[in-house]
């Protein structure tokens, strides 16, 4: 078998394209497992190769070939490989914001796997659509394409922008670009082009119950974001973002009976009258995360006031008392005792999460790399 994959491999330069799509066929299945280091052959001639099928015009080499490189991400070296060649980040990056691209989501995935690797913030120096490229400017108004990929998946959900796409994967890129400093910054910085802090426009989408992949990568986003205490009050306080209620309308339900009129009173006010149906999000995991941005929020005395002041405290008292669940009762543990207890002068608050901002290369569970099969 093994000289056989070696054959295979080699036939991925063949100057026939049916040759090329021979390998590509019997190549995609050992690009998980054990096999997957025959792709290191050849000094790594095979990414090489790879990453030039994915430009090929053949929908099915392109989706056969960004599948292969998206599950060789499960190695840190082939997918430095991968990231650090500027011009191909450059083109799979706009060539997800082709709106007539058929293999667009499958490119989301590969994207999102990248954003493991710290090579993935080169994508913010990335300011000219890539030449082989053609962008719908009536869509589009910026010239940076993470601007655009923000405004794929704010725009283009339900494939309301490429029929071929829900673009919901660029969640677990946005959650993973966050883990890093110039993510971080990017997600809370009001936006030249558009006016807008780019945050703002992912809010919305933690309540879409029917989409858990979008909720989660969300979730995350805003998690990770919070790692830097500086923005906190901006992201609590200014109206452009009002970010508290989207922590809170997920892990309320109006079914929270036992608030008093005061602590209602205190809400913030999206969630003092829910409708009847309202639900908690049915996923514990998107909870916990949920839970873990708002331990973060309770790292600076202003942001445990802010809470306080608005009902938090009952709010996950509620929560903790109906929903039974391991982790979820030990956050919610957690945030009591940061809000209920006093603020003695000088006190350094304690280490709240188990990541932390420094450890921005560590992958959680929430951000292993997905497999396509």
């Amino acid at each position: 078998m093994p000289s056989q994959l070696e054959e295979l491999v080699s036939f991925l330069h063949s100057p026939q394209p049916a040759v090329k799509q021979i390998a590509l066929d019997n190549l995609v299945g050992f690009s998980t497992g054990p096999h997957a280091g025959i792709f290191k052959n050849e000094n790594y001639r095979p990414i090489q190769d790879l990453k030039e099928l994915a430009k090929n015009n053949s929908k099915t080499i392109v989706q056969q070939s960004v599948t292969i490189l998206a599950n060789l991400c499960d190695d840190p070296v082939m997918r430095m490989k991968i990231v650090t060649d500027i011009d191909f980040l450059s083109y799979l990056a706009w060539k997800i914001c082709d709106l007539g691209n058929s293999s667009a989501d499958i490119m989301c995935i590969l994207l999102s796997n990248l954003a493991k690797d710290e090579g993935i913030t080169n994508i913010f120096g990335i300011n000219g659509v890539h030449d082989s490229v053609s962008l719908d400017e009536k869509v589009f108004m910026s010239k940076n394409v993470i601007d655009c990929l923000m405004d794929c998946f704010v725009k283009g959900y339900d494939r309301k922008l490429n029929q071929y796409a829900n673009f919901d994967y660029l969640s677990f890129f946005f959650a993973d670009i966050s883990r890093f400093r110039k993510g971080r910054n990017y997600f809370v910085e009001e936006q030249q082009y558009d006016g807008v802090v780019p945050i703002s426009k992912l809010l919305v989408f933690t309540e879409k119950y029917d989409n858990k992949t979008r909720r989660l990568g969300v979730a995350s986003t805003i998690k990770n974001s919070l790692f830097d205490s500086l923005h906190h009050e901006k992201m609590l306080k200014d109206e452009k973002i009002n970010l508290l209620p989207y922590i809170l309308l997920p892990i309320a339900t109006s079914r929270d009976s036992e608030l008093d009129e005061e602590d209602l009173f205190n809400l913030p006010d999206e969630l003092q009258f829910l409708p009847e149906d309202k639900q908690r999000d049915p996923v514990p995991e998107i909870i916990c995360v949920h839970l873990e941005s708002l331990l973060l929020l309770c790292t600076t005395a202003n942001g445990r006031e802010y809470l306080r002041s608005k009902s938090v405290y009952p709010l996950i008292r509620e929560l903790h008392k109906n929903v039974e669940n391991e982790e979820i009762g030990e956050l919610c543990h957690r945030i009591v005792n940061m809000l209920m207890r006093g603020e003695p002068e000088n006190e350094k608050v304690e280490e709240i999460v188990s990541k932390s901002a420094e450890d921005e290369s560590e992958e959680s569970d929430d951000e292993a790399i997905v497999e396509v099969l």
